[in-house]
Formats: structure tokens, sequence, C-alpha cells
């Protein structure tokens, strides 16, 4: 007998491949939308390979799909990523999101402010620019190997950042935001957390400087504005 809560047979069946197994973890670890070569790529297979797997698994309700203009001639390349009400397996425990939102509030209640924020962010920053990857990232310390290093934090944090030089600086766009629900309830803190954990990444890697930071509250895209030493 089914116990509550239990996946659908069909959900276990499509997971039961190995293949698919493999896929759904990629996506379920993964801050964004994937694509079929993505996922290809990340799993060493061929795309012609990994396609009729995620059709199965769209097909029994494991993913969502959408569509992405190149901006040139030929179809939309679709992107992949796990629905909202596919099974965790224990990889994300749905109380998370939960949990953060009730932080927020707790923290928005006892009236913290965005200096601490800026502050707690910076904490987190330092520790994420002295990671080995990090410090690869911006071996030589000038301001390329900073703008690198950033870019491939925010990367792996979700943010899908986008680069723009402009004259002695360099402009980081965030054009998706993982912690875009509790920014849109509490932008006084979450954007003044994410701002801190640049500016002490930035600080830790050296090469360059923060000179302007915009949130929900200044314009859209968000973005960092970086000078140069």
């Amino acid at each position: 007998m089914k116990e509550p809560g239990e996946p659908p047979l069909e959900i276990l069946k499509a997971l039961g491949d190995n293949t698919r197994y493999a896929i759904y973890l990629e996506l379920a670890r993964s801050p964004v939308p994937l694509s079929t070569a993505d996922i290809a790529d990340h799993l060493a297979l061929h795309p012609n390979t990994v396609r009729p797997h995620l059709e199965r698994m769209r097909d029994v309700g494991l993913l969502d799909v959408e569509s992405e203009a190149r901006g040139g001639v030929g179809r939309p390349q679709h992107l992949y990523s796990l629905a909202a009400d596919a099974p965790t397996l224990g990889l994300e425990p749905p109380t998370f999101r939960m949990l953060a939102g009730m932080l927020a509030d707790v923290a928005a209640r006892a009236g913290a402010d965005g200096g601490a924020a800026v502050e707690i962010g910076r904490s987190q920053g330092r520790t994420a620019a002295a990671s080995p990857a990090s410090r690869r990232a911006g071996v030589g310390a000038d301001a390329p190997a900073c703008v690198a290093a950033l870019v491939a934090e925010l990367a792996r944090l979700g943010f899908d950042p986008a680069v723009a030089p402009e004259g002695t600086g360099t402009t980081v766009a965030f054009t998706h935001c993982p912690f875009g629900e509790l920014a849109e309830a509490h932008p006084e803190l979450v954007c003044q957390l994410h701002k801190g954990m640049v500016e002490g990444f930035v600080e830790m890697v050296g090469g360059a400087t923060v000179e302007a930071f915009g949130t929900l509250l200044d314009r859209d895209p968000c973005r960092v504005e970086l000078s140069h030493r």
C-alpha cells in the first residue's frame, strides 16, 4: 500500500534508471536551470543520449522546462529544472526555504539593519574568497583575476552573472537571484547581505574595489560596479 507522501510508481520507475538518476542529481544540485548540452557536458555524455531521458522525466512530472531565445536564427534552447512538487530525495529539505523566510522575519522584527547585514555578508565573502577554488581563480590579484574569481563565485551561487567592461572598471550584473523570494520581502536585509558578500570577497582577493552596488531598491538588474586598481 502506498504511504502518504510517497512518490508515484511512474516517478520511482523513471528514477530507477542510473542515467536518469544522475541527471536528477545534477539538476537538484544546480542553482539555475540547465540545458541539454550543460547536462551532457557535466555527465560526460552525448546530448543525444541525454535528450530522451529528459523527455521521459518531463513526461512523468519530474521536470519543468522553459525556452530561452538565443538571439539569432534557430529554435530556442530548452532549460530544465526540477518541478516544484518533485521528490527531494533528501537532497534539499523543503523546510529550509520556510526556515530561511522565518529567520528573515525574525531579524526584521528584531530591528536588524542593513549595516549589520553588510558586516555579516562581508565575513561570508572573505571565507568564500579563501577557498582553494577562489584562490586559484584569483591568482595574481590583478583586476582581471579578481573579476574572474568573483564571477565564478557568483555563478556557483546561482546569480548567473553578466560581465560588461567599462573603461577602467567592470560592471557585473546579476541576471538571476537565488535569494529572490526573500529579497523581495526583505530587500533592506537580504540585498545588503549580498552586498557585503561581494565586498568581502573582492577585498580578500584584491586587485579591484567595489565602487557601487545596485539592489532591488535601486535598479533592475541588480549589479556591482568595480574599479580596477
